[in-house]
């Protein structure tokens, strides 16, 4: 029988202006469930909790939400995301993949393609993969910066701390505009995404899932690291904080984002709209019609 913990989203949050080094930070924890059954009922009765605050969120039509999930290649964010949003009523969530930017996002700055995806008041926004990207991805292949047509544009210190500016600028924009921020890194060891890769051809209704680029970018796994540790310490601020989140066993890390997503939710403090008595009126005018 496994030991249960408590979930406390602090101890996964990452504190503004604080260097981050992934290795003092833990890919695997205590199980936070006794069983698989346990695991089931817990997840169940987040995503039910987090289906009636997704209700209210919307109801209020005051504050947007915008999840984003960024990790190494088989860190489990399809599963988290579609697990943990299983109850969310479609009206009120939205789900963006980004891949590799089109010949017409690129044409623009970086953060564009992404703006557009935004979420409206009310309603969650999920990034799968995010403008993060080109703080990382390119970071580790600063060849593709050549391809975005940025006037003087190196591979350089200058470069990348400019990019981490306007990404903060942006996310306190959205702040101070009703959005909250909440970014996720699923924390994954290199053995286990090992793992994981062997089980995605070995299984066949897992081959689909693996290609040929994933090993060719588990070559880079250092400088991934030292690109997602410069990233997390510039840009985990205390409205849009990073919260580094064990992936090595996927239901906990289902578990761990649940309760943080739910526990911002709770901390909007959020109500259904008043009823005014001219509306309240207006209702009982129509109950009589209906009644007739």
């Amino acid at each position: 029988m496994k030991t249960i913990v408590k979930i406390d989203p602090e101890d996964f949050r990452v504190q503004g202006g604080r260097k981050v080094r992934l290795h003092k930070w833990a890919t695997d924890i205590r199980a936070l469930y006794k069983s698989e059954k346990h695991y089931k009922e817990m997840l169940t009765a987040d995503v039910r909790e987090l289906s009636a605050l997704q209700r209210l969120l919307y109801a209020s039509d005051s504050y947007s939400v915008l999840l984003i999930f960024q990790a190494m290649d088989a860190a489990g964010k399809d599963g988290a995301i579609s697990h943990v949003l299983t109850g969310v009523n479609p009206q009120g969530c939205e789900v963006h993949s980004f891949k590799h930017p089109s010949a017409e996002e690129l044409e623009h700055d970086f953060l564009w393609r992404t703006t557009c995806r935004l979420p409206a008041r009310g309603r969650i926004g999920v990034f799968n993969r995010s403008y993060y990207e080109e703080v990382l991805v390119v970071r580790v292949h600063p060849e593709i910066l050549h391809g975005e047509h940025i006037p003087h544009e190196q591979d350089s210190k200058e470069t990348w701390e400019g990019r981490y500016r306007s990404i903060v600028e942006l996310e306190k924009h959205l702040h101070r505009n009703g959005t909250r921020v909440i970014k996720f890194f699923l924390h994954l060891s290199k053995e286990e995404q090992r793992r994981r890769f062997l089980a995605r051809i070995d299984e066949p209704d897992k081959n689909w899932k693996f290609s040929l680029d994933d090993i060719a970018e588990r070559k880079f796994w250092n400088q991934y690291m030292r690109a997602y540790e410069d990233c997390l310490s510039a840009t985990s601020t205390r409205t849009a904080p990073w919260h580094v989140v064990p992936a090595d066993d996927k239901y906990n890390a289902r578990l761990i984002i649940s309760r943080i997503v739910i526990d911002a939710l709770q901390g909007l403090k959020l109500n259904y709209p008043k009823m005014t008595g001219a509306r309240r009126s207006e209702l009982q005018a129509i109950r009589k019609q209906l009644a007739k």
